[in-house]
């Protein structure tokens, strides 16, 4: 402990001159590094920041901090120009070494392209990205190229793009591409190409199919209609009187513990996009124990009194059979995103799509059946999907696969030909046929 003489003014320097240390170190290089222990440890850094994928930015590379703890560890400071130009650039070709001497390895391949579709109104920017990559038949899918494209694409652009993908990997061996699979285009360009090369079998992606039928029901099923017009007179009232809002807020901090505004999407791309409309629906449903609070509050009474809308929308959340609707609609909607959130993640194998439609239909059915929905419409609505999707490898891959194998009264086990239509039987035999050579028809 200091006594306050002048003899302690040396200890107090001193402690101050240590306290300077600590707020300012000196940034002293460590040990001197061989030039392959800085160019392997600068392989890694290169590594960990393209694999971050935009979580770390390039410009952080020449933060001062970042440069000082460069130094620290011995290793020379780095430039975004360096990391965005050669280094990408040989990591590029190094995984494009690797990736065409895998598909060199494969029997076959097929081309998957996603992106000619545009699945939300972002894409009304103008500018879209489809990629294209090449599937193994190890399950594995190696990047292939990119391509901007811009309004709406011609099929024969399509058409165009996909045979250049498919010649630039196998030359004149173009039978090794077994087929694509792509988000549009089914009936021109996937189609023109299974005609021009026999062996070829194109189909539409499931994915995205699921999703569409989504939109179908939003356009074509009234309920669907009726509900998102009552949440869109709902929220916009809501979240546009300052009193109501006010009051919402307050009983969704009582009942949900948080605070908002209702999601209400822009009208002129509801149509195109049901995402932002599926967004207001869970909100709206999430709220339906604050909304009838909001009824009971003074100021909502106030308002009511003058304001015609505020009654229509009292009646709509007063209204046991808006709830059930919604809840059908939101039911409805998350049941399919599931299903193709599954089909994502797992990417069902081709004889695997007839079982999957047949577990929609059940699905539904099951829906309908506990909403008290006619059956009749929303079949119609799956159906018209259905076949804008169908391709006849379905059915023959659905027989062909071991897994579906029925075993029958003498116990052999048989392909499931029963469970097809006659015309899917038909598709069997022509698909078969279209893809077995002329000359190996004869040989047999």
């Amino acid at each position: 402990m200091l006594s306050g003489g002048k003899e302690d003014l040396g200890a107090l320097a001193m402690l101050e001159d240590s306290v300077k240390k600590l707020k300012s170190p000196k940034t002293s290089p460590g040990l001197a590094l061989s030039k392959a222990q800085i160019d392997c440890a600068l392989d890694y850094l290169a590594d960990w920041v393209y694999e971050s994928c935009g979580s770390v930015s390039f410009s952080a590379l020449e933060h001062p901090k970042f440069r000082a703890f460069l130094n620290q560890v011995g290793l020379p400071a780095v430039s975004r120009r360096e990391f965005c130009g050669g280094r990408l650039d040989v990591k590029f070709e190094d995984a494009k070494v690797e990736s065409e001497a895998r598909i060199r390895d494969a029997m076959f391949f097929q081309i998957a392209s996603d992106g000619w579709k545009v699945k939300s109104f972002s894409g009304f920017s103008g500018m879209n990205l489809v990629n294209l990559t090449v599937n193994l038949p190890n399950g594995t899918s190696l990047y292939r190229r990119a391509v901007f494209v811009t309004g709406s694409v011609p099929s024969r652009y399509a058409e165009e793009i996909l045979w250049e993908t498919i010649s630039g990997i196998c030359g004149n061996a173009v039978q090794q591409c077994v087929g694509i699979v792509a988000d549009r285009f089914k009936a021109k360009a996937l189609r023109n190409l299974e005609n021009q090369n026999h062996w070829m079998v194109n189909l539409s992606c499931q994915f995205q199919g699921f999703t569409s039928l989504i939109k179908d029901f939003s356009k074509e099923l009234p309920l669907f209609k009726t509900v998102t017009e009552n949440c869109f007179k709902l929220a916009n009232f809501v979240n546009n009187k300052p009193q109501i809002r006010n009051s919402f807020r307050k009983y969704q901090l009582q009942e949900n513990g948080h605070a908002g505004l209702l999601r209400v999407p822009l009208r002129e791309y509801e149509k195109m996009d049901f995402g932002p409309v599926y967004a207001m629906l869970e909100d709206v449903l999430s709220s339906a124990r604050a909304l009838p609070l909001v009824l009971l509050d003074e100021s909502y009474k106030r308002v009511s009194m003058e304001d015609p809308t505020a009654r229509e929308v009292a009646e709509i959340i007063r209204d046991v059979g808006f709830w059930n609707e919604l809840e059908a609609v939101h039911s409805l909607v998350k049941l399919i995103k599931e299903m193709a959130q599954e089909i994502e993640t797992e990417r069902p194998l081709v004889g695997q799509c007839l079982p999957l439609w047949d577990q929609l239909r059940a699905k539904v059915k099951d829906w309908c059946s506990k909403f008290h929905i006619a059956e009749g419409a929303v079949e119609k609505v799956i159906e018209r999907r259905f076949k804008k999707n169908y391709h006849p490898a379905w059915a023959a891959a659905y027989v062909l696969d071991p897994l579906y194998l029925l075993r029958d009264a003498s116990g052999k086990y048989l392909p499931p030909f029963k469970c097809l239509t006659p015309e899917q039987e038909k598709d069997v035999d022509k698909l078969i046929t279209r893809l077995v050579s002329m000359k190996e028809l004869i040989l047999h």
